[in-house]
């Protein structure tokens, strides 16, 4: 239990460090009104650029580390599932490391939109939207799938988590947030740019909640 519980934790600080690198790399005020062709970089310091890279790629590892933490609530119940649960969970955030290591780069390109032929500049983001921005798009279907076999190995019983816990599996916690921040742009703003790192820490949140009311009730049984 104490392995499981250092390991949630871990998980929870790899939400707050890389949710704060990706904050750096992303939030300026004009986000919103410049989502198109990436114009939103253009507002954000190349300081922040670096540093908000560096503080991402630190933290990545240990979202890994909250994945085996996942895996260990759901084994009990079914160690195949729990498995299928950890695999996906580990490509998701390969995927997501790959992308979030580019942010840094196509922010500084777009720094330099004014000093590059239109062409060139046009076909660099071509480039990436292409080979980089399609793994967003690779991840959404990757964690969907997580949270298909999040859910059943719950909902299965003998986990250490109640059942409750399926719905609030990544992907509908995802579109929770989504929703409340088109509905609240004031919030959205300052979440939709971390909006996966917010979503994993409400689920390693609630994981280490259930860890720890499964704890004492077995220990006053």
């Amino acid at each position: 239990m104490k392995i499981t519980n250092i390991l949630g934790y871990l998980g929870l600080i790899a939400s707050i460090i890389v949710g704060l690198g990706e904050y750096l790399l992303h939030y300026s005020s004009s986000i919103l009104e410049h989502s198109n062709d990436y114009e939103f970089f253009k507002f954000v310091p190349l300081e922040n650029l670096t540093i908000g890279h560096f503080l991402a790629i630190i933290g990545l590892p240990f979202y890994f580390a909250g994945y085996i933490h996942i895996y260990r609530m759901l084994k009990s119940g079914s160690e195949t599932l729990a498995r299928i649960v950890l695999a996906i969970g580990f490509i998701a955030f390969a995927v997501g490391g790959i992308w979030i290591g580019s942010r840094a780069s196509i922010g500084n390109i777009v720094h330099l939109k004014d000093t590059i032929d239109a062409s060139t500049y046009q076909n660099l983001l071509v480039h990436y939207t292409d080979h980089m921005e399609v793994l967003v798009k690779a991840l959404r279907i990757v964690i969907a799938s997580l949270s298909v076999v999040f859910a059943i190995a719950i909902l299965k019983g003998g986990t250490f988590y109640k059942k409750w816990m399926a719905i609030f599996n990544p992907i509908v916690i995802l579109i929770l947030l989504v929703v409340l921040g088109k509905l609240v742009p004031s919030i959205g703003k300052h979440m939709l740019p971390i909006l996966m790192n917010v979503t994993h820490f409400i689920l390693f949140g609630l994981s280490l909640y259930q860890l720890n009311r499964y704890t004492k009730n077995h220990q006053n049984a």
